[in-house]
């Protein structure tokens, strides 16, 4: 059948109108908002830091460092680490691997991302990065496909020559690995050395005389979830004279085959001397050192890196200050003064062990810098003592639990070497969470951690492999209970994060899983399987490495990752306790509908889109709905980082992907599902937080106060209402009060503007517990004291002059700009700025306050203080009133409140939303019962009234010495002499100046700072300071404002007596005089 012109094109019309509305509009009100208002707040710790990848000294500033963080982005100071700041935040790798200065222009910073570690744990990059204005600002310069960079070289003397060592995927074969070279700055590269399946380049050195003779080391490598290979044939070391065009394999004197990590250094002394610690087969090695430019190698000693294993380690350093001198970095760092024939630990104490880098300075054979996994340390005196670094947050949580602790819930997570942990969500002092709030539950590598509701003093903790205890914060106990094996049975695969669950149903049940699941009625004293192996339970030698099954005569080193075929996710149904469901790491999902008589298997693979490989990261079961479950999937450990989230409403048997418009390349590691909206989730992915308000079908990124970071875990704290995740690289983060989203909505979004409700608030003083530590003193912010408002504008509003001037840049570039008017622009110059503020008002319906916001359009957030408005006299001539100690506004008192929104626009003032309701309540009881809230609120307004009459009081004063100063000044102006009106006049002025000490106290006495008698002023300040506190007015405080009362009511008679007799006379007088009138004289 033909058709018509015409009518084809009526069928494209019909056939648009039917599609998706996201596949005419790349995103909703709902995805386009700008939800940055909604801000993460970091609350660290720094107590432990975090993994340092590599360290770059400026060559003319010592205390100019650029800090390479494995899993927290790129950190500088400008003073030898008493301050720090993250420059890299914004650029879409956190991963680190190198940083670089230009040896010819210190401004010019290269970091290669993806850290060069072989282990478990690791993320990945998107190539190297230059920055041409010392980090202020950054741009991708390629080798986006290597994912792990383990060095990037400048050439001294020219720096558009310039050599990346990219060790490349650590999952997969291929990408761009190998050593990459570009003559033009990094705009091109050319591949120089390695291959294109399993072996890139993990060490690069120059020889310092002729940097066109260099040494580099391949290293072949290969992890999958199953086992790791760290080496193989394509492994060695080459040299290359001419700038890296040629190479040529080094063998003479090296070992012969299955070398693992290599790690090289130049003596800087006699460069012709060249180190390599090279890993060998069973994670053994030795240092070898060639005298003759690599020609010919001796082995000096068996050294090797050791800990999880050499691909952990294995850098080597060799000291600019002491030849022969050589630092193998290790768990436990080893250094040689006779070229690596001896070796010996380096000392250790009251320092962190797995070290990952060393930095020298030039003009000081004492320091070093060394960067660990528990961050950076300084030694001033040849590592006889260390100082360390504790101001950097960036520590790698892998799972976070929230307690009910009163007044504020507590934090817990376990770390990457860092022990478990455990700290406040907020405090209620105006330094906020310091280090010392912080404290570890556990030691070693820190992983799933749990708490028991209603019971803030147990927590579960656990070590790798497994290594599960229950911790009494009363006693301090840290009891083992990991199930063990029955009498004849095989050992427990625990996977390196085994997953704790405490029942819902039940606060002292527990389950935990191995290759079974287990659970204890009794807080882990007892276990009970109540599964078989729910794994497929394989030799994992026999499974495919490096793209086929390997021979045992390979480099295999399994000791230190995680078991495989484990189980890595149990999800409790909230509804059903009996609904029990359990994913592994091979690709198999478990359900139990009896409590653990029978299981049910599903295969990952048999679901559509998922691939049969995928680990099961995290499983939950629906709180609203019993047979919904949702379940997020990772198949990164072969190469595939996209990410998989799927729910199903039928308790498995069918499934459904909710994975939406998430962003590729970007794996969810965990998901949690609000309590109150069934529809709105949360997903914490390898690069930030995501939500959706309607199942999953669109996500939105929270960005607000987050940088560019893996978040390995996120949950929710019921009671406060706050979202909590656990960052790999950059500690925990709170998202405070996360119930506006329950409100959002495309019908919320299209209104005009809305007020969102407002949770309780807290009555409280903020206490002040240390002060003056210094500039290097770490701390992390609360929440905004007060009741927290947010609120959201469609368009925003704006001024008339902001309006044309948007109007004149969408123009285009080549259009003529029209002359507003001089009436316009005069509109515009007297036009008061638009505003929006939030009306607060009492129970009885009096206001309270108003806080002012942005008027920009998206959503806000903004805090009332607790604080009445002012009530003091209002200035002519100032902002606000004076009053002294008086400006402000006192506190307000515990109570229901309301708030409402409004706009304040081209003078018309309107209300944009109906008022929302909310209380502030008392933090704590205090020791003592203090004042009632009648009773303050009567003080306070007592206060309030004599504040305005003290205010005016004084303004008065201020105001007759003002005018017998000018009556003075006229009188020296007048046409006639008056030699006794002057005499008057400073008679007048020294009676005033009398009054004035009566009030404000003597100024001779103020002048070498001797005390003044009570005065009016010092007393009602005393009564200001009882509404400083929740404890109220005492006797003292009331007796002290009554005294001041009665005070200032003598001295207004004193004045007025003067006001109403004295000046009038005296401007009489020298008017008559024939003085020149004066200002507001009638």
């Amino acid at each position: 059948m033909k058709l018509t012109f015409q009518a084809s094109l009526l069928l494209v019309i019909v056939m648009l109108i039917g599609l998706p509305a996201k596949a005419q509009n790349d995103g909703s009100i709902v995805t386009e908002t700008n939800y940055n208002a909604l801000e993460l707040r970091n609350i660290g710790p720094a107590l432990t830091s975090g993994r340092i990848a590599d360290i770059a000294i400026h060559p003319e500033d010592d205390n100019l460092w650029y800090v390479a963080v494995g899993s927290g982005g790129v950190w500088k100071t400008t003073n030898a680490g008493t301050t720090w700041k993250p420059i890299f935040d914004n650029q879409p790798s956190y991963s680190i691997g190198s940083v670089t200065i230009d040896p010819n222009n210190p401004n010019t910073i290269w970091v290669g991302t993806g850290e060069n570690v072989g282990g478990r744990h690791v993320g990945y990059g998107d190539g190297v990065y230059k920055s041409t204005d010392a980090g202020m600002t950054w741009e991708n310069m390629g080798l986006k496909n290597s994912e792990h960079i383990s060095k990037v070289v400048i050439h001294p003397e020219n720096p558009d020559v310039v050599w990346v060592a990219a060790q490349g995927p650590l999952w997969s074969k291929g990408g761009e690995r190998g050593l990459y070279k570009s003559m033009d700055g990094g705009k091109t590269w050319n591949k120089v050395l390695g291959d294109d399946e399993w072996t890139g380049v993990t060490d690069l050195v120059l020889d310092p005389r002729n940097p066109d003779r260099m040494y580099a080391a391949t290293w072949q490598r290969h992890r999958t979830v199953a086992a790791y290979m760290g080496g193989g044939p394509n492994t060695g070391i080459h040299k290359s004279t001419d700038g890296g065009e040629t190479w040529t394999e080094l063998q003479n004197g090296l070992p012969g085959a299955n070398m693992g990590k290599i790690g090289l250094a130049i003596s800087p002394q006699q460069p012709d001397i060249v180190y390599a610690a090279i890993t060998l087969e069973r994670t053994t090695g030795g240092v070898y050192k060639s005298d003759d430019r690599g020609a010919s190698w001796q082995k000096m000693s068996d050294a090797v890196s050791g800990g999880t294993g050499p691909h952990y380690y294995q850098e080597l350093y060799a000291s600019p200050h002491h030849f022969g001198t050589i630092y193998l970095v290790s768990n436990y760092t080893l250094f040689s003064q006779d070229h690596g024939e001896n070796f010996d630990r380096i000392n250790v104490g009251n320092k962190h062990v797995d070290d990952h880098a060393i930095a020298f300075r030039k003009d000081d054979p004492d320091y070093l810098l060394f960067g660990t996994d528990g961050g950076i340390y300084e030694t001033l005196d040849g590592t006889e003592s260390w100082r360390f670094i504790n101001n950097m947050p960036i520590t790698q949580f892998y799972k976070v639990s929230v307690d009910d602790a009163k007044p504020f819930y507590n934090v817990y997570g376990g770390t990457q070497d860092n022990g478990s942990q455990g700290g406040p969500s907020r405090t209620d002092n105006d330094d906020g969470i310091r280090n010392a709030d912080w404290y570890k539950t556990l030691f070693a590598d820190g992983h799933d951690s749990a708490t028991e509701p209603g019971n803030p003093n147990i927590i579960y903790a656990e070590t790798q492999q497994g290594g599960l205890h229950r911790v009494d914060r009363i006693t301090g106990d840290q009891v083992f209970i990991q199930p063990q094996p029955g009498k004849d049975e095989d050992f427990e695969r625990y996977n390196w994060d085994a997953p704790i669950e405490v029942s819902f149903h039940k606060p002292t049940r527990l389950y935990f899983a191995s290759q079974r699941v287990w659970r204890s009625e009794n807080r882990g004293d007892s276990w009970t399987a109540i599964s078989p192996d729910l794994t497929r339970d394989q030799e994992r030698i026999t499974l495919p490495i490096m793209g086929k099954q390997r021979s045992w005569e390979n480099p295999w080193d399994v000791g230190a990752m995680s078991n495989y075929n484990t189980i890595t996710s149990i999800g409790e149904s909230p509804i059903d306790e009996n609904l029990i469901y359990a994913g592994t790491d091979d690709g198999i999902i478990q359900v139990t509908e009896d409590g653990g008589e029978n299981w049910r298997k599903i295969e990952v693979g048999s679901i559509r889109g998922i691939p049969s490989t995928a680990f099961v990261n995290d499983i939950k079961a629906d709180h609203h709905d019993a047979n919904t479950v949702y379940v997020a999937l990772d198949n990164h450990k072969y190469g595939d980082f996209n990410p998989y989230l799927i729910k199903s409403t039928d308790r498995g048997r069918s499934w459904t992907s909710i994975t939406g418009n998430l962003p590729d390349r970007n794996l969810v590691w965990r998901m949690v599902q609000d309590h109150v909206n069934k529809d709105l989730l949360f997903a914490a992915t390898e690069f930030g937080i995501f939500f959706t308000i309607d199942g999953g079908n669109e996500w939105v990124e929270l960005k607000g106060g987050a940088p560019t970071i893996s978040f390995r875990d996120i949950v929710i704290q019921r009671e406060h209402e706050d979202l909590v995740a656990a960052s790999f690289g950059r500690s925990f983060f709170i998202l405070d009060d996360y119930t506006p989203l329950r409100e959002i909505s495309e019908e919320a979004l299209n209104q005009e503007a809305k007020l969102f409700d407002a949770r309780e608030t807290f009555w409280y003083v903020p206490n002040s517990v240390v002060s003056s530590m210094g500039a290097n003193y770490y701390k992390a912010d609360n929440p905004p004291f007060g009741a927290v408002f947010t609120y959201y504008l469609k368009e925003g509003y704006q001024s008339l002059e902001a309006q044309r001037k948007e109007q004149e840049q969408n123009l285009d570039e080549d259009a003529d700009v029209p002359f507003p008017g001089w009436d316009a622009l005069e509109r515009e110059l007297r036009e008061e700025g638009p505003k929006v503020y939030i009306t607060i008002k009492d129970q009885n319906g009096n206001v309270v306050n108003r806080v002012e916001g942005p008027t920009t359009k998206g959503l806000h957030r903004v805090n009332w203080e607790l604080r009445y408005a002012s009530k003091d006299v209002v200035s002519l001539d100032e902002p606000e009133g004076g009053g002294g100690f008086f400006g402000g506004g006192f506190m307000a008192t515990p109570g229901t409140y309301t708030a409402s929104l409004s706009k304040l626009v081209r003078g018309e003032v309107t209300q944009l939303s109906e008022p929302i309701t909310f209380e502030v309540v008392p933090l704590e009881s205090g020791a003592i019962e203090g004042a009632s809230e009648q009773a303050i609120v009567e003080f306070r307004e007592n206060l309030e009234a004599l504040q305005q009459d003290l205010t005016q009081t004084t303004n008065n004063l201020r105001k007759q010495l003002d005018k017998v100063n000018a009556m003075q000044r006229a009188l020296e102006r007048a046409e006639e002499e008056a030699p006794e009106l002057v005499t008057r006049l400073n008679d007048a002025r020294l009676q005033l100046l009398q009054l004035n000490e009566e009030m404000n106290g003597s100024e001779a006495k103020d002048q070498i700072g001797e005390r003044n008698p009570p005065s009016p002023r010092s007393r009602l300040f005393t009564g200001y300071r009882a509404l400083s506190t929740t404890y109220g007015p005492t006797a003292m405080h009331r007796e002290q404002v009554e005294i001041g009362k009665q005070e200032l009511a003598e001295f207004k008679q004193d004045l007025n007596r003067f006001v109403n007799n004295v000046v009038p006379s005296l401007m009489r007088q020298v008017r008559d005089a024939g003085a020149p009138p004066i200002e507001g004289e009638n």
